[in-house]
């Protein structure tokens, strides 16, 4: 954005000698919404698959709270849609990927894609909705936090609290928008949830609701729980679980447009 924060940056993986579109894999990372960064990305190796690749950076919960985070993910969707001709991306194949906080956000552009509440800022005349997402373990019902969690949303001090600037109980609306099963709908794009059983931070509760919300409204979702993993784990890099998330994507992003 212009005059924008710091954090509001991004890097683009174009592949050499592309011809044509490409399709846009934007890896969105995690960190409680209170650090991490675009840096290391992990979807850097489908540029040799011939996609784009982009990694993004947002605001953090000491810059702005909710929904800060989402309107920068969605700037940054729109920026790479205006800008399309130059990084030679096809603007109707865009995947999202996205761990823990990130896999939050991700299935935040998942199911708002046919909302502009959070459309702010430029580019306003492209669109920020996205053709596939993939969720690693993130949270999407703050209103409903399931039980044997480190993380309390109703601790001051708690990250979740932070994101909404107070514990949920008193910001009820805000932790109910920020919530992806809210937006659920039938246009909401598919979805790949990936989730550990043994996670403590956030319950697979998390995911088990979100996944039956998005299969009542009729939408392509799969969900894989990964026995004795955590809140990730080296199940969720394996040859198994990428060979998944492929498989995934080739199913429900669309081929290239005739021109």
């Amino acid at each position: 954005m212009s005059h924008g924060h710091e954090r509001q940056k991004l890097d683009v993986y174009v592949p050499a000698n592309v011809a044509g579109e490409a399709p846009l894999l934007v890896w969105i990372h995690g960190g409680a919404w209170k650090e991490g960064s675009k840096e290391n990305c992990p979807a850097v190796g489908m540029v040799d698959k011939g996609w784009v690749v982009a990694s993004l950076n947002y605001r953090f919960t000491q810059h702005a709270i909710f929904p800060a985070q989402l309107e920068d993910c969605k700037a940054a969707l729109r920026f790479l849609r205006a800008h399309a001709a130059d990084y030679h991306i096809d603007k109707t194949r865009v995947v999202v990927w996205g761990a823990s906080a990130g896999g939050h956000l991700v299935a935040l552009l998942g199911v708002t894609g046919k909302t502009r509440e959070f459309d702010v800022g430029e580019n306003l005349e492209q669109s920020s909705a996205v053709s596939c997402v993939i969720d690693w373990f993130g949270p999407t019902d703050f209103l409903h936090w399931g039980a044997g969690s480190v993380i309390k949303p109703q601790n001051k001090d708690d990250v979740i609290a932070k994101l909404f600037g107070g514990p949920v109980s008193e910001h009820l609306e805000l932790a109910g928008k920020g919530s992806p099963i809210t937006w659920v709908s039938k246009d909401s794009a598919p979805i790949l949830i990936m989730h550990g059983d043994k996670d403590p931070l956030v319950p697979l509760q998390q995911s088990e609701t979100f996944a039956a919300a998005l299969e009542k409204a009729g939408v392509p979702c799969v969900l894989k729980v990964y026995p004795g993993q955590g809140h990730g784990g080296p199940r969720f890099n394996d040859e198994a679980a990428r060979k998944l998330m492929l498989d995934f994507v080739e199913k429900n992003v669309p081929p290239p447009a005739a021109k």
